[in-house]
């Protein structure tokens, strides 16, 4: 692996570390419908603002989202909503693999 390759798959990680919490891959796949201010995360998720505020740090870090504060709210979008892309691919493991675990079953 080259230098550049290398550098390449670290930032590939990173991205895929950000999206790898069940809080912030449900974010992010919220934010797929639009906007969304911090505060409606909270009441959804049942979460303290501090902890949301933490969740979408990780995911700004990485650049998967942006924020826009507008007086005292925060809003999130997607950066690149192309993200959610390979999730379709994701189901299809988890279905092979339910596929799989039933066929040992028998």
């Amino acid at each position: 692996m080259t230098g550049k390759e290398k550098v390449q798959y670290e930032a590939k990680a990173r991205i895929l570390k950000a999206l790898a919490h069940p809080v912030r891959l449900w974010m992010a796949e919220q934010l797929a419908g639009g906007e969304r201010c911090v505060c409606e995360f909270v009441d959804v998720l049942d979460l303290d603002f501090s902890t949301v505020s933490k969740h979408l740090s990780v995911l700004k870090q990485a650049g998967i989202v942006a924020d826009d504060k507008r007086g005292k709210q925060v809003f999130y979008s997607l950066r690149v909503p192309c993200i959610l892309n390979f999730m379709h691919c994701v189901e299809e493991v988890i279905q092979n693999n339910s596929a799989r675990q039933a066929e040992l079953a028998k």
